[in-house]
């Protein structure tokens, strides 16, 4: 099996910035691509809030461009899954799927989150063509719009919060009664005139008509009465799982799933791996941020690579 010196999981984003930061660091990076590669930006359709990209550019386009900018430098590419990492020898043991074993003196895991579906007919079908994932990043196309927010917790009232800057009305659909959200972004969420509300409902289709989302069908959870609620976007706001299934404990993880690092780092509980991009990002999951913390994965492995960084994981994570 021949060694690498830094093996990056994940082509997103963090994932490809890293790449590129490495690469040009003559580190030649072996980067693997799971089963989308580029990530969740390659289901969008236009991103205009990527810096250097006045005109926008599609989610495709500039992942594709990341990729061609980190082979340029050097980086590698294989295709595969990851089924397991071995932590407890040095160099670590990736397991991949259909391949050899690969050994690596250093791991960047930038596996991204992936956002939660209802599950229901029209949905992923219209997913960039009226269904989001994501009001930050296209809340903009809806102005004056009526939109639909699917969702009870804080991240739905604030993403319905932020909607109504573009929107002239934002329903919020849930299916029980009562809000999971803390009490003061329910009260934000109430005090604003432009939230209607759609209460013990679920969601059971996404219609569409000629490529555009014309509204959503709904079903009271108590009357059992269907109802049809005309809309020119729905957006989904139930959560998002982390793509970490595959470390099987061996890296420390928040109750979500979430890898935990240390603060102003991308140091995780292993010396040696290390995390960026959605993943570790509980907060804040866009493309640019994401990028951010991939050019931090890479600038801490080669500390790291040269023996600078020993001391730091003695007062990493309690």
């Amino acid at each position: 099996m021949e060694k690498q010196k830094v093996v990056i999981i994940g082509t997103g984003p963090a994932g490809l910035t890293a790449a590129i930061y490495l690469a040009r660091a003559n580190m030649n990076p072996l980067v693997i691509e799971g089963q989308q590669p580029g990530g969740q930006l390659t289901l969008t359709t236009e991103v205009e809030n990527f810096p250097g990209f006045i005109e926008g550019i599609t989610g495709t386009e500039l992942m594709d461009n990341m990729r061609k900018q980190a082979e340029r430098f050097g980086a590698t590419f294989m295709n595969g899954w990851v089924t397991d990492i071995r932590t407890t020898q040095r160099p670590f043991v990736l397991s991949i799927s259909g391949s050899d074993d690969i050994v690596a003196d250093s791991i960047i895991i930038s596996t991204g989150a992936s956002a939660k579906w209802l599950g229901i007919p029209g949905e992923k079908e219209n997913f960039g063509r009226g269904v989001s994932t994501c009001a930050t990043c296209d809340g903009f196309f809806y102005r004056g719009k009526k939109v639909i927010v699917v969702g009870g917790g804080d991240s739905a009232m604030e993403e319905a919060n932020f909607l109504t800057k573009f929107a002239s009305e934002v329903t919020v659909i849930h299916r029980r009664n009562e809000l999971r959200a803390s009490k003061i972004m329910q009260d934000r969420a109430r005090g604003n005139q432009k939230i209607k509300w759609a209460l013990n409902k679920a969601t059971t289709e996404v219609v569409d008509e000629n490529g555009k989302v014309t509204g959503v069908k709904v079903t009271d959870n108590d009357t059992k009465e269907e109802e049809f609620i005309k809309t020119d976007g729905l957006f989904l706001a139930i959560g998002h799982t982390p793509n970490t299934a595959f470390l099987n404990g061996k890296v420390k993880t928040d109750e979500n799933g979430y890898i935990i690092v240390k603060p102003g780092s991308t140091l995780t509980s292993v010396p040696g791996i290390f995390a960026c991009g959605d993943v570790q990002d509980v907060t804040y999951k866009q493309a640019i941020t994401a990028a951010g913390t991939g050019c931090m994965a890479a600038l801490d492995v080669e500390k790291y690579l040269e023996g600078e960084m020993a001391l730091d994981w003695s007062q990493t994570l309690s």
